[in-house]
């Protein structure tokens, strides 16, 4: 479990394309996640049209970044699964595998957040075309970094409570 001490939010990326080998391991990561009652509430859009990543460089004021990755992996959910107020914890924990995985491949990910924000997920329905069904949960940037950075130290034992 080196990745969860090793990962750290890439926004810069080199001009290479990523592997279709790497991003199946990248989506069978995020198909292991946990869900609630697993209901796997999930669908994936992967996109290297540099056009549309473009566009999704767009819809929120962090997503910038976007714009000069290879890779997006848009996860999506139902929005009629078995048990729906747990879907975007679902696709949060879906989420942390992708960019867990990511780093494990030797690439960097940066998770942009869409949900909640209607206007955001909104924009992304419409730059995929996303069906009524499925709503946009986040957008992962994914490519080669431009650079390596060490993780820092979170680890706050003030923040632990212990009860026996």
């Amino acid at each position: 479990m080196n990745s969860i001490f090793h990962r750290v939010s890439i926004r810069k990326y080199m001009d290479k394309a990523v592997e279709e080998e790497k991003i199946e391991k990248i989506l069978r990561a995020a198909f292991a996640a946990p869900s609630a009652q697993n209901q796997q509430p999930w669908e994936f859009y992967v996109v290297t049209k540099k056009e549309i990543i473009e566009e999704l460089s767009g819809v929120s004021p962090y997503s910038g970044c976007l714009s000069g990755a290879p890779l997006a992996i848009v996860p999506c959910y139902y929005t009629n699964s078995i048990v729906p107020r747990y879907a975007q914890i679902d696709l949060s924990a879906a989420t942390e595998n992708i960019l867990l995985e990511a780093d494990e491949l030797g690439l960097g990910a940066v998770w942009l957040g869409i949900a909640p924000v209607e206007e955001r997920m909104n924009k992304v329905r419409k730059i995929l075309d996303i069906p009524e069904e499925l709503t946009a949960f986040s957008i992962v940037a994914v490519g080669y970094p431009a650079k390596s950075r060490a993780q820092k130290d979170r680890f706050k034992p003030e923040r632990v409570h212990i009860i026996q």
